[in-house]
């Protein structure tokens, strides 16, 4: 029978939170290593609170650089493919399209969204992390 956290982790796969980079990483991890995965994804959540804070300010200041914001998202897409959050990185890509269309309220909306589902991700796999501690 799966454990808690095989169930929770075939979860985030079944409802797209996560893709296949996140196996990827999985596959690195090791007995020299073996917090290796929750490092990183520790990391990354660590990084883009600045990374968020810094595009939440950008699309708070009165005329809003669409390049500046552009390249900031595109940064912080990178970062989510490289963990494997899949949600967030479409939410990313949305935001992108309304900065390319010069489309303030867009971006806006993107955003929210896009925390959303971060912090959605976020406490997932926090609870994920918990749990496989748990099994082993």
């Amino acid at each position: 029978m799966p454990s808690q956290a095989a169930k929770l982790r075939k979860g985030l796969f079944d409802q797209g939170y996560i893709d296949d980079q996140f196996i990827q990483l999985e596959e690195l991890q090791d007995d020299a290593n073996p917090n290796f995965v929750e490092e990183v994804v520790r990391l990354f959540f660590n990084d883009s609170t600045r990374q968020i804070h810094n595009i939440e300010l950008a699309l708070g200041s009165g005329a809003c650089d669409f390049t500046k914001l552009d390249d900031m998202m595109h940064q912080f897409k990178g970062s989510c493919s490289s963990i494997g959050a899949r949600k967030v990185k479409k939410e990313c890509s949305e935001f992108q399209q309304y900065c390319d269309a010069g489309n303030v309220e867009g971006c806006r909306r993107a955003f929210q969204r896009l925390k959303q589902e971060y912090y959605t991700l976020e406490a997932k796999l926090d609870t994920y992390f918990q749990m496989a501690k748990q099994d082993s």
